[in-house]
């Protein structure tokens, strides 16, 4: 199948995509030298581990949605690794937690009125995002030795579950620093006398989620659709099959794709960052109005840039109206949502031109189209929660639609992927095989 030069190394994916098939057939029928090495790539069971470990950490971004919304992530007022895992049984300990939760600014100035059993209920939902988190940390790590010890990592791979290891246990030290703005009485000062989380801390950890999500998935859905290619040719017809799947991959309409789809993610995640300063201010319960704020299509700029927010006497920090104003932090995800929303349908209006089209794969467009509709949803969902004064139930399903859409734009890129040589060689090697059998029957 592939020339006696070709059989001794694998060749480079340009050799690849510049070969002739048939001569290299033609060639290979006289050839005795031994087939080409396998290449080492990273085993499809490593992408469904990624693909658990993300569908864990949606799971723990909706949990933690809910413990915001229902006020429940002050409840807890230590952070012990080990000992943190038992929940309170008895009543003397259940009092015993209370009666540290009654030591917090909450307390003192929210909940004064809240009995034992109603205390209960809040501090479930903050256990269970908790042990969720610790899950996710044992899931992560404990098969790693495995995949090493029987050589299911391809060549990077080790790296790249070792960085995202660092941002599970950063994050979960960056929860406990977002509580802990909520616990001091002096954070509490600053954030304005309302005992809530700093809406800073806040977004770094809902931005951190979503980086170790979409990093699980990417990776995920790289590994399978690597070894799709180089192990089973996607069920192409040989090695004219994986040429031509290379050359599309390679070419100039999946690469413009490619960086459309990237320009469309960044901007999901910024959006959804933005929606974490909206929560920590509570900016959803003003201006429930929709398409107008205040009557206008925006608030006019006495209320988007106050003196209020400047800490300098010079006044020369007016930006803190981006991240601590209210009404500038809900106008900016409005501004960031439409955006969004603009780039998604202008994405689909690109992919579905017929000759664009015609050089993307098939996942690719249905990808796309699936993220259009998806935005849509999302933008109802947005204005929903907006409408109705931020239910508990559509705030939730609002933030865990950001994280779909994000997906689905990831998966859309995904599928333009470029193979590495590595994967090029394997794929190049599996269909010569195939091709030489092939040609043994007949």
């Amino acid at each position: 199948p592939l020339s006696t030069a070709a059989a001794a190394a694998p060749p480079h994916p340009s050799v690849v995509l510049n070969s002739d098939p048939s001569a290299s057939s033609s060639s290979s029928s006289s050839s005795s030298f031994p087939d080409p090495p396998e290449v080492p790539l990273t085993a499809p069971s490593v992408g469904r581990y990624l693909f658990v470990i993300a569908g864990l950490v949606f799971c723990i971004v909706v949990v933690g949605g809910m413990t915001r919304l229902t006020e429940s992530g002050l409840s807890i007022t230590e952070w012990n690794v080990i000992k943190g895992v038992k929940l309170p049984m008895t009543r003397a300990e259940w009092e015993d937690e209370f009666e540290k939760y009654k030591l917090t600014p909450e307390w003192k100035i929210n909940n004064q009125h809240i009995t034992v059993d109603e205390f209960k209920r809040i501090y479930l939902w903050e256990w269970g995002h908790r042990i969720l988190g610790r899950i996710i940390g044992v899931s992560f790590v404990a098969p790693i030795p495995y995949f090493v010890l029987r050589g299911k990592l391809g060549r990077g791979m080790s790296l790249a579950l070792f960085g995202i290891a660092t941002l599970i246990g950063g994050q979960g030290a960056l929860g406990w620093y977002m509580v802990k703005s909520g616990l001091d009485a002096d954070s509490v000062k600053d954030l304005g006398g309302v005992p809530r989380v700093s809406q800073y801390r806040l977004a770094a950890h809902l931005g951190m989620a979503f980086l170790v999500y979409a990093s699980c998935l990417r990776l995920g859905l790289g590994v399978g659709r690597d070894w799709k290619l180089a192990r089973k040719a996607q069920g192409l017809a040989g090695l004219k099959g994986v040429q031509e799947t290379i050359a599309v991959l390679q070419g100039k309409v999946a690469g413009r794709t490619r960086v459309l789809t990237t320009i469309v993610t960044g901007l999901v995640f910024t959006t959804a960052l933005s929606g974490a300063f909206v929560a920590g201010l509570d900016a959803g319960l003003i201006y429930n109005e929709w398409p107008t704020m205040g009557g206008g299509l925006h608030p006019g700029m006495a209320e988007l840039n106050k003196d209020f927010y400047c800490r300098k006497a010079d006044k020369s920090d007016r930006w803190r109206n981006v991240t601590e104003n209210p009404t500038t932090v809900q106008f900016d995800h409005r501004m960031l949502a439409y955006t969004t929303f603009l780039s998604v349908v202008s994405l689909f209006a690109y992919a579905r031109r017929p000759h664009i089209r015609s050089q993307l794969p098939p996942s690719t467009y249905r990808l796309i189209k699936a993220s259009l509709h998806m935005s849509v949803l999302q933008v109802a969902l947005g204005i929903s929660t907006l409408l109705y004064l931020v239910p508990t139930h559509l705030a939730a399903t609002h933030q865990a639609g950001s994280l779909v859409l994000l997906s689905l734009v990831l998966a859309a890129g995904a599928t333009l992927r470029r193979p590495g040589s590595r994967v090029a060689q394997e794929a190049m090697r599996v269909a010569s095989l195939r091709q030489k059998a092939a040609q043994i029957k007949v």
